[in-house]
Formats: C-alpha cells, sequence, structure tokens
C-alpha cells in the first residue's frame, strides 16, 4: 500500500503541475465583456418585441456623446476653430456612420430660389455670436442635447454601428482621444456604449487582479497564524492558489466570457478551497500526533473529512446552481462559473493538498504544538451555554427573525445605474456631468404603430404621434425627443423664415404633404431612421434622467396610460420598449427568480443531506440554521436602504451555499459521534472540541475574504461582500447556539 500510494502521490503531482502549466498558458485567451443584453430577462414579451424592433431600427445605444467644455462660454473663435476641426474630422472615424454638432448643421431656410441654409455659428463672424446664441435658446431642439443651457460646453454626437464589442470600441475611443489631443480640447466628458464597455473591462481586469493579490495575501497570513509552520502553510497556498489558476483555465479553454462580477471568482476560490484545506489538513495531524502512520492518517482522514467536504461543495455548487432560475444570462452564468469552480477547488485540495501533506516528513507535522486547550475551553463553554439556556436561545433566534422579516419587508427596488458604475472613476465622473447638464443617457424607445391598413406617414397619425410628443415633453425627465415629424417640423419653419415660432407641424393635410415631399427629398435619410419600410411602425425615442427603476417604471405606465386615454386607438397603438425598460424589468424577475431559486436549492440539498444523514429530523433541523441567515441577508439590504439589483440576488446563493457546509460539517461530526456510541451530550462535546475550532476559523476567513471586496471600486461589489461577511458570521452563531438546543429538543 505504501507504494502504490507513493507512485499515485508523484502521479498526482506531476499531473496538477502540467495541468498549472497548461492553464497559464491559456489565462491570455480569457475574455472580458460587458453586454447590456446580459442583464435582459429571457423569454420575456417585451424583449421578443425589442428584438423585432431593432431588426427595423437599429439598437438604441449606438451613440456616442463628447462634450467639450470652454468656460466662461464656447462663444470664443479659436475654440469653436478647434471644435468645428475636431467635428469635420469625425466623420471620418472608422465605425461612424454619422457625426452632428452645432458646428456642421445648419437651419434650412425656403427663399424663392429654393432651400437654402444658414450656419448656426457664425465662427468667422465673433460680432454674431451673440445673435447666434440668442437663437439656439430660442430652439429647443439644441439646447441641453448639442449645448448646455449655460453655453459652458458643445457635443458632438456620433452613431456608430451597431453593438460595438470591446476592440472595436478601444479603436473608437483612442482615434476619438487622439483627434480631441491633437486639436487641443483637453477638457471633455464622454458617454455611450463604447465608453462603458472599456470602461467596466477595464475594471473587471482590475478588480480580478487586485483581489486575487489581496485575498492570497490574507489566506496566507490566516493560514500561517493557525498552523505557525510554513510547510503546511506553503502547501495550503499552493494547492489553493493552483486550484485558481485551473479554474481560470478551465474558463479561458470553455471560451466563457467574464462579466462585471468576475471579480467574485478569486475570492470564492480562494477561500473555498482555504476551508477545505483546513479540515483535511487538521484532521491529518491530529491523526499524525496520536501515532497514526502518514499513509494510513492520510487515508483515514480522507474517509473521515473527504466525504464530508465532499457534501459541503455539492451542496455550496448547489447553493449556485439555484441562480439557474435566474432569467437573467450573466446571473446565470455567474452560478455555472461559480459551481465549477468549488468543484474543481475540492478535487485540487483532495487530490494535490493529499499528495502534498505525506510527502513531508513526519517530524515537520508533529513538532508541531497541539491544538490549544484554550480553543478547546472555549467552545465547550459555549456547549454548556446552551446547555443551561436553550430557551433564552430559542426566544432570541424569534426576535431576530422578526427583525429579519421587518427588514426583508423594507427592500427596496428603485435602483439607479450610476449605483454600478466604479466609484470616483472617470465613467462616473462623466455620466455625473452628463446627468447634471444634458438630457440624460438611459435611451427610451416608443414605438407607434398604425392599424386597419394605415400609414404612420398618414397626416391623421402625425397629428396622433404629436399629441404623444407634446405630452412627453411635459415628462421633465424625458429630454432630446426625436421622431419622424422633426423635418416636417424644421420644414414648417424654414418656410416661415426660420422663425423658432413656427417650429411645429403644418395646420393643414394640404400644406403637410406638400412639406412631407421636401421632407421625403431632404432628410430621407432622417425619416428612415424613424420610419420602417412598409410605414406602419414609427419610431419615437429619447433620453432620460437616471432617477432609478421604480420611479421610471411609473414614467413608462403613465405614457402607456397617456396613450390608451388620449389617442385615436382606432388608428395607432403605443409600445414602450428599449434597453432600459428591459433592464428596469430586472428587479421584477429577480425577486421571483430568487425565491424560486432557493426552494428549489433547498429542496436538492434536502434531498442530499436526508440520502446522508438517513434521519429526517436532523435534515429537518439543518434548515433551520441555514435559512435565517438568508433572511438575515435580506434584513440587511432593507434595513441599510440598499435597493434589491441584479448582482446583489447572488448574495443569497452565496450566503446559502456556504453557510450549510459549517452546519454539515456540525451535524456530521455529533452523528459519527452517535454511531461510536456515544450519547447525545458526549457526541456534542465531541464536536465543539473537535469540530468547532475548523468552523470557526472557516468563518475568519470567509470574513475577511469576503471583506477584500471592499477594495472594491465597484458599489455593488463592495455592498455584496459587506454583507456576505456579516451573514456567514450569523450563520456560524446560528450552527454553534441554536444547533445543540435543536438537537437537545428533537432528538429523543
Amino acid at each position: 500500500m505504501k507504494a502504490s500510494l507513493g507512485s499515485l502521490k508523484i502521479i498526482c503531482i506531476v499531473c496538477f503541475i502540467l495541468l498549472g502549466i497548461l492553464s497559464a498558458t491559456k489565462l491570455d485567451e480569457l475574455k472580458f465583456s460587458f453586454d447590456f443584453s446580459h442583464f435582459f430577462p429571457e423569454e420575456d414579451p417585451d424583449l421578443a418585441f425589442y428584438d423585432s424592433y431593432v431588426k427595423e431600427f437599429g439598437t438604441d445605444d449606438n451613440f456616442l456623446l463628447i462634450a467639450v467644455e470652454n468656460k466662461p462660454n464656447v462663444f470664443q473663435q479659436d475654440f469653436l476653430n478647434k471644435f468645428q476641426a475636431f467635428s469635420q474630422e469625425s466623420k471620418g472615424f472608422e465605425y461612424v456612420l454619422e457625426s452632428n454638432s452645432l458646428t456642421t448643421l445648419s437651419y434650412p431656410l425656403k427663399t424663392s430660389f429654393g432651400y437654402t441654409t444658414l450656419p448656426i455659428f457664425h465662427i468667422n463672424d465673433p460680432h454674431q455670436y451673440q445673435k447666434d446664441w440668442h437663437k439656439i435658446q430660442e430652439d429647443s431642439l439644441f439646447i441641453n442635447v448639442l449645448i448646455d443651457k449655460k453655453g459652458e460646453s458643445l457635443v458632438l454626437a456620433l452613431q456608430t454601428v451597431d453593438n460595438l464589442n470591446y476592440k472595436q470600441s478601444e479603436v473608437l475611443l483612442n482615434t476619438i482621444r487622439t483627434s480631441l489631443k491633437s486639436n487641443k480640447l483637453t477638457n471633455y466628458h464622454i458617454l455611450g456604449r463604447a465608453f462603458f464597455y472599456e470602461a467596466i473591462v477595464e475594471m473587471q481586469r482590475s478588480e480580478v487582479l487586485t483581489t486575487t493579490i489581496v485575498a492570497s495575501i490574507l489566506v496566507f497570513i490566516i493560514l500561517l497564524l493557525v498552523y505557525r509552520s510554513m510547510p503546511v502553510v506553503l502547501i495550503s497556498v499552493f494547492s489553493i492558489a493552483m486550484s485558481l489558476l485551473l479554474f481560470m483555465g478551465l474558463l479561458a479553454a470553455l471560451g466563457k466570457e467574464l462579466n462585471a462580477m468576475a471579480a467574485f471568482y478569486p475570492v470564492l476560490m480562494l477561500i473555498v478551497g482555504t476551508s477545505d484545506v483546513i479540515h483535511l489538513t487538521d484532521s491529518y495531524i491530529r491523526k499524525l500526533q496520536s501515532g497514526i502512520f502518514r499513509y494510513d492518517a492520510i487515508i483515514s482522514s480522507l474517509k473521515e473529512v473527504g466525504m464530508t467536504t465532499l457534501l459541503t461543495s455539492i451542496t455550496t455548487a448547489v447553493g449556485f446552481v439555484t441562480l439557474l432560475s435566474s432569467r437573467l444570462v450573466s446571473i446565470q452564468e455567474f452560478g455555472i462559473n461559480a459551481a465549477i469552480g468549488v468543484i474543481v477547488a475540492y478535487t485540487t485540495v483532495i487530490l494535490l493538498t493529499g499528495s502534498l501533506l505525506i510527502s513531508l516528513p513526519e517530524k515537520k507535522l508533529i513538532g508541531r504544538k497541539s491544538i490549544s486547550k484554550n480553543w478547546v475551553n472555549a467552545l465547550l463553554k459555549i456547549n454548556t451555554f446552551t446547555k443551561n439556556y436553550p430557551n433564552a436561545i430559542i426566544l432570541g433566534t424569534l426576535v431576530f427573525t422578526f427583525f429579519c422579516f421587518l427588514g426583508i419587508y423594507l427592500i427596496k427596488t428603485n435602483n439607479e445605474f450610476k449605483q454600478t458604475l466604479p466609484a470616483k472613476s472617470e465613467i462616473a465622473r462623466d455620466f455625473e456631468y452628463f446627468q447634471n447638464n444634458y438630457a440624460g443617457f438611459r435611451p427610451i424607445e416608443i414605438a407607434v404603430m398604425s392599424t386597419d391598413g394605415h400609414k404612420v406617414t398618414d397626416f391623421e397619425i402625425v397629428q396622433e404621434i404629436e399629441k404623444l410628443l407634446t405630452y412627453l415633453k411635459t415628462i421633465k425627465i424625458i429630454g432630446n425627443i426625436q421622431s419622424a415629424n422633426l423635418p416636417y417640423k424644421i420644414i414648417n419653419k424654414a418656410n416661415n423664415l426660420n422663425n423658432a415660432a413656427f417650429f411645429t407641424l403644418p395646420d393643414d393635410k394640404a400644406t403637410f404633404i406638400e412639406y412631407q415631399k421636401d421632407s421625403r427629398k431632404l432628410a430621407r435619410k432622417q425619416l428612415a431612421r424613424f420610419i420602417n419600410g412598409d410605414e406602419t411602425v414609427a419610431r419615437i425615442n429619447g433620453k432620460l434622467q437616471d432617477v432609478g427603476t421604480d420611479s421610471l417604471k411609473i414614467i413608462y405606465n403613465s405614457i402607456d396610460s397617456f396613450a390608451k386615454t388620449n389617442l385615436d386607438t382606432t388608428l395607432v397603438t403605443v409600445k414602450v420598449t428599449g434597453k432600459s425598460i428591459l433592464l428596469d424589468k430586472n428587479s421584477e424577475y429577480i425577486r421571483s427568480s430568487l425565491l424560486e431559486g432557493l426552494l428549489y436549492g433547498l429542496l436538492l440539498i434536502g434531498v442530499i443531506m436526508a440520502f446522508v444523514f438517513r434521519d429526517i429530523k436532523i435534515f429537518l433541523i439543518s434548515l433551520v440554521p441555514n435559512v435565517l441567515p438568508i433572511l438575515f441577508a435580506g434584513g440587511v439590504l432593507g434595513f441599510l436602504g440598499i435597493p434589491l439589483e441584479a448582482s446583489l440576488s447572488v448574495v443569497f446563493a452565496i450566503v446559502f451555499g456556504i453557510a450549510v457546509d459549517d452546519t454539515i460539517h456540525f451535524l456530521g461530526k455529533y452523528k459519527l459521534g452517535i454511531t461510536q456510541g456515544l450519547d447525545k451530550e458526549a457526541a456534542l462535546e465531541k464536536t465543539f472540541a473537535q469540530t468547532g475550532r475548523a468552523l470557526v476559523i472557516t468563518t475568519i476567513i470567509l470574513f475577511f475574504g469576503f471583506l477584500v471586496m471592499l477594495f472594491s471600486i465597484h458599489q455593488p461589489s463592495i455592498t455584496i461582500g459587506l454583507i456576505i461577511s456579516v451573514t456567514l458570521v450569523t450563520a456560524l452563531i446560528l450552527d454553534l447556539l441554536l444547533l445543540p438546543v435543536l438537537l437537545r429538543k428533537l432528538i429523543k
């Protein structure tokens, strides 16, 4: 047996080293992405409608805005010349379909000789600047869209190709920054899909690296404090690091894209792996100290701890698999990847750590100080407390549960997009700048569909569209409203000496038809953006201020209500669509899928634990201290006023998946004591003395491990890390206090 185990040891170590080298070569292939569509609810009728809408009109986030400041105002010839040069250059940028600014646009004017144009800015005539500014202020078309209301900045609005990927975004942004620099425009702000893509991917890469380094240092320090043996610590760290390397290499090999929650993977791998390492190493060292030969000791430890850690790994993986019930692709992918990571960590720890431990001479481990009597004494005091004050513990638990439900009742879902941006980052500052000075960022799309064979270009339907446009202008948080009606109103204004008072639809049908013919000649491209091929659907789009999902839902409902009660429904039907409304629907699905996923998880874990323990009472007892931490996590969100959004939904899966581990270890040791002939009290004492220490240490590691997320620049990650940390401590307290009470009262 010694020879066979020795050969197996060498094979395991060599195989893991080779797999590690192979994984390292794959790391360059890791893909980072940030696509809003990953946060869309699957199989949703609104998503189906949006997909068909996109086929007609293209995506609603194919824009990039560059605001260039020039205080005290933009009416300075040198600045205008520079901005005009930049605007002209942008027309040739790769991936840009259209470029507009006030220095390149013009007013149309109808003369006796036909249509001509007037410049918006008389750049070469500074004496005209005051008059230009007055005329711009009269025109609602440009204020807070291409120029701010104070006249301190100008915007270059770019329409890009649909669905720019990261590489394309990077190329375009580098081109823009080079052009801005060459034109000596230094004070600028950028907003749009390409900029978000670049910023978020860079954040992901930084987050993964930072969390890996900080968590690794933390694990090293804790293990050193626990074992005070450098060989043991180095073996443990090497095994855990190898599991992380294999996991990331596997993700790369599978072509998995890492989204905004990828920063959690290193933390999860390190702390889950560390927990498994501690349980195996503690058991192995204890057996060596009792005089058992190392090969026999590792076999005995694997029998004692291996099955228990396998069970905890499966239940943790099941906790993450529950996220498959989510209708959001990003959450589903996180759940699958995390479950894979847990299994990789377990396999690596059992095979590699075990092989490395038996490679160390016994004296390197036997010489280590025995487990501190202070630990044992403290844990036995806790056991005595549970024996002496069971009713107080039950009462405390009931009060605790009440406050958890109260907190859950207070949970809000009014999420703001800016809360997901990296704190104090360039993208957060630019987002805030556009929020304060321009129409907003969130796109809103409204489809106006004709009925009964009518066309959206008919005068009667155009009038209905105008009613809706008039209503939309009364909603303060909506700006930059555009539609197919815009060219008609511009032509009407042009036919009336460019007087802003005539920026309206013509009153009579005959004049409208005349102007419509002119629009089809002069603004064919503009009309094509807002009317589909068979003229059955008209598009209205605008920008929304970031006021929170619940507030925006009220806006969406008000538009729908207005359309049904104030428009002629025999002519048109109206539907609000776009990426914003799809993202805002997340909160509805998060709550329903969260409950559904947890129920599935409880069922699956229940089946596993019932099979392992073969005792229905123990199974039911085990559920109590694992459901309560989930309620506590929800309560914390409610009391702290933290809105429940997509990324926060993983909190419950993580807490559920990891918290159950301590319960399994506790009940496993207790059950082992009973099968060995010990009575209830003796079995509990043995459980506290032998398993309690490992539970406390692993929880400490989990606590500080997730606190690593406080180093994140991503606010949701900070929140998640903090909530999970305190919740897992709560789970440990419930295991040590409530479990013994329930076992004494319910097990005869």
